[in-house]
């Protein structure tokens, strides 16, 4: 079920709806201090553990960069710092946490080689590790994976297996690599030393701002948001830690009995789409996680577009989710020191460059106006000359003669016009009127936008 634009903008004003199984996907804050009590695991990782990664991983991946964004704070009404994880070598903070997994293993054990299930960066990540420490890889994945990251895991070193329709099944299939070769399972979230490796982003995050009152990080399997969080209220009981997901993928307040289960709708922020955390992990976000805000498509994009245009940085959608959340519910956050973990930046080039035209659209800086000229010599030029004289200037035009619905005297132009901004759209809009022109906007006018 789709909604129109001017309907999710009206429930963003009013606050988010509550969502359900069977409605699109919308915004949701969710405070987890009511949330039932989950069992602990006995694996449970603590600061100790974490600190100790730290040591074991450093000078081997890219000591990111924890900057203040002061453009950005000043946009979205706080201070804010991002962690910029989308510069590791493989472009995700995945690297952390397989580097501490494989470091931890005997060497016989590494020897005999490792084996995981990922369509994206955990694959990567622990292929360029393994090969860099001589660990023989194998990553299986979906059928489904685009050709671009199965090529990116074989030039990192790893062998790769094609086998099921999703993750899930191309897991038993890892399990089964295992059972027959001996080989080590590396799960990409749920394990203690995966979280381990990644809450060693707090440490630094907290070592350059030490007083950051806001940590929001986006979370998948979990495995990220765990690590940090465990890190950060040890360290700083008073910070408030914020979880981000997709609204199509809210797994983590389905776990927590906190919403019923959805099937998953499209999203860009195909790394965090995870229908379900693990044990270990749920257990740290119920005890960690102080809140998690759920963000909708249009969010993420126009959090990719804002990271591209204001940063100059590459954000794949999950790493942008903590911008949408900023976004979305920037009262909460209001004046505060936020700290934002730009997660990774694996983005397909078609899929940002799709993005970035949609973000044109809904700012205003690409419309298309559909403008009734008289079929007749000089009634297209009459049109061209006001866009000219307003300074738009002419993506694309269609002439329609049969398709239209005024007189035959008349034809339809459908013009797409990249303008400055909103305000000079709408002076493109006024000077063909001016002209004695019908016009109609083929997309809404700017007051209906979010």
């Amino acid at each position: 079920m789709s909604r129109s634009r001017s309907e999710n903008d009206r429930a963003r004003n009013k606050g988010p709806a509550p969502a359900c199984a069977t409605a699109w996907p919308t915004l949701l804050w969710l405070e987890l201090a009511n949330a039932p009590a989950m069992p602990v695991p006995d694996v449970l990782p603590g600061l100790a553990e974490v600190e100790a990664a730290a040591e074991r991983i450093a000078g081997q991946l890219v000591d990111t960069p924890c900057l203040e964004s002061r453009t950005l704070g000043e946009i979205l009404g706080c201070r804010l710092w991002l962690k910029f994880e989308n510069l590791q070598y493989t472009a995700s903070f995945k690297e952390r946490g397989a580097l501490n997994r494989l470091l931890l293993m005997p060497p016989e054990q590494r020897g005999k080689g490792v084996v995981a299930m990922s369509a994206g960066n955990h694959a990567q990540g622990l292929a360029y590790h393994a090969r860099r420490l001589g660990v023989p890889a194998t990553i299986v994945m979906p059928l489904s994976t685009p050709f671009v990251k199965i090529d990116n895991t074989e030039k990192l070193g790893a062998e790769v297996v094609l086998a099921g329709e999703t993750v899930d099944e191309a897991a038993a299939e890892a399990r089964a690599i295992c059972a027959r070769s001996g080989r080590t399972f590396v799960h990409p979230f749920d394990d203690p030393a995966i979280v381990a490796g990644q809450g060693t982003i707090a440490l630094e995050m907290l070592r350059a701002v030490p007083d950051l009152e806001v940590l929001i990080v986006p979370i998948g399997g979990g495995g990220l948001v765990g690590g940090i969080a465990l890190v950060a209220k040890t360290l700083r009981p008073e910070i408030e830690v914020v979880g981000v997901q997709a609204a199509g993928y809210p797994g983590v307040p389905h776990a927590l009995g906190l919403l019923p289960r959805v099937p998953g709708w499209p999203t860009i922020a195909d790394g965090i789409a995870v229908k379900t955390p693990g044990p270990l992990t749920i257990a740290l976000i119920r005890r960690f996680v102080d809140a998690v805000a759920l963000v909708d498509e249009p969010a993420i994009e126009r959090a990719v577009v804002l990271l591209l245009e204001i940063e100059k940085t590459v954000s794949e959608g999950a790493g942008a989710v903590g911008i949408a959340a900023l976004a979305c519910f920037r009262d909460r956050f209001a004046g505060r020191k936020v700290g934002v973990v730009l997660s990774g930046g694996n983005i397909d080039g078609r899929l940002l460059s799709g993005v970035i035209l949609r973000g044109l659209v809904r700012s205003d800086r690409m419309v298309r106006l559909r403008v009734a000229v008289a079929d007749s010599p000089g009634g297209l030029a009459l049109a061209t000359a006001a866009i000219a004289g307003a300074r738009g200037n002419i993506v694309d035009v269609v002439h329609q003669r049969a398709f239209s619905r005024g007189s035959a005297r008349q034809a339809d132009v459908d013009f797409t016009i990249e303008t400055r901004n909103r305000e000079h759209a709408a002076a493109i809009e006024a000077r063909l009127v001016e002209a004695g022109l019908s016009v109609e906007w083929l997309e809404p006018k700017s007051d209906h936008k979010h």
